[in-house]
């Protein structure tokens, strides 16, 4: 403790006006100070308020408060086209092994009948960083580490920062117009909704972003929602940052869907190989057969046996095993109904060739074509 005051001193931080304490834990009946880098306290019974500095070794203080917090210290900086300096965030449910109290969540997607969150920000000027609401899910009902889908909502963004991946389309929730962006990090997928311009405070369903990232393939009803989160990723000064009021409710009940989700357009596949000796090209047609445009697309199939994807183009094509993933880029994302899309890739080849037969774009099944 002497270490902290001796810290807290030498930061020149005027605690005289409340009591504030160093928080490595616990629940904060007055405003609560979070020095240490993955410190959290508890606000309102049932909210964890964490402070989460992972991309620098530089101190980082917030200051929780009963409705939120805000960054009072915030000595680090990275470069903007990298990782930001952390994610000081408020959550209900599960973050590494850190619980909200009584919290419901792991919950399964197919059975959450609502999840409604209200958010209010305080900006400040000279800064860069996002806003950024995160909501993480993940196959298994998982309470430690890293969530394979990640949906970040971005409320503000100030400077040259973008999302990861690229932009694939546009979308209409919570009354707005949002840019979608779809990428990975190296570590899960993440899907990134875009405000036009900054938004101070929002009061929506996070089922409606849900089902749209279900709609675009990238999860299914069976994922499990893991924590909702409130908080600002600064790449370069924000002291003054604040979430001045949070509140998230899930509630269960709900029933998986009986016929398939929109995102799920029917569709046809043309499927053209040309192979030698040890590789092949392939050339693949996505056509929407469907009343409906697709607004952004992952078409899934297994490969058949000795065949390994080494390039590709216009398309993002990954391999695990046999299963093949071909994710659209930002020129093809829109397929209006009786439209196409194509991709193709290159790849090494072991025995004899043959073509898959079975694909699903975004869920549902596709015929040949």
């Amino acid at each position: 403790m002497k270490r902290q005051l001796r810290a807290l001193a030498a930061a020149g931080l005027l605690l005289a006006s409340s009591l504030v304490a160093v928080a490595f834990g616990g629940t904060a009946s007055a405003d609560t100070l979070i020095c240490e880098q993955y410190g959290s306290t508890v606000i309102q019974g049932r909210y964890v308020v964490q402070n989460n500095r992972w991309g620098t070794t530089a101190q980082q203080c917030i200051n929780a408060t009963s409705n939120g917090f805000e960054i009072t210290t915030l000595n680090g900086s990275s470069p903007t086209n990298g990782a930001p300096t952390a994610y000081p965030s408020v959550f209900l449910g599960c973050h590494y092994t850190n619980c909200s109290p009584g919290t419901n969540l792991p919950m399964q997607v197919s059975q959450i009948s609502s999840a409604t969150s209200s958010i209010s920000y305080r900006y400040v000027g000279g800064a860069t960083y996002n806003a950024s609401y995160d909501i993480w899910l993940d196959p298994s009902p998982k309470r430690d580490g890293v969530n394979q889908m990640e949906i970040m909502i971005w409320l503000n963004r100030q400077g040259p920062i973008q999302p990861i991946g690229s932009v694939v389309g546009t979308t209409n929730l919570a009354g707005r117009t949002w840019e979608v962006w779809r990428g990975s990090n190296g570590s899960n997928n993440v899907i990134s909704y875009v405000a036009s311009s900054a938004i101070s405070s929002l009061n929506f369903s996070v089922l409606d972003f849900i089902n749209d990232t279900r709609n675009r393939g990238a999860i299914t009803n069976s994922w499990y929602l893991t924590s909702i989160q409130a908080g600002f990723e600064p790449w370069q000064g924000g002291v003054g940052l604040a979430v001045t009021s949070f509140s998230a409710n899930v509630n269960g009940g709900g029933q998986p869907p009986t016929t398939p989700p929109p995102g799920g357009a029917r569709c046809a596949v043309k499927y053209t190989a040309n192979s030698w000796n040890n590789g092949f090209t392939a050339d693949v047609l996505i056509s929407n057969t469907g009343s409906s445009a697709i607004n952004g697309w992952t078409l899934n199939y297994s490969l058949p046996g000795g065949q390994q994807v080494t390039n590709a183009w216009n398309a993002t094509v990954s391999q695990s095993g046999s299963s093949v993933t071909a994710r659209n880029i930002s020129h093809n994302g829109s397929i209006a109904p009786g439209g196409t899309a194509s991709f193709g890739y290159q790849g090494t080849l072991s025995g004899a060739y043959s073509s898959p037969t079975n694909f699903s774009l975004n869920g549902a099944s596709c015929s040949r074509s």
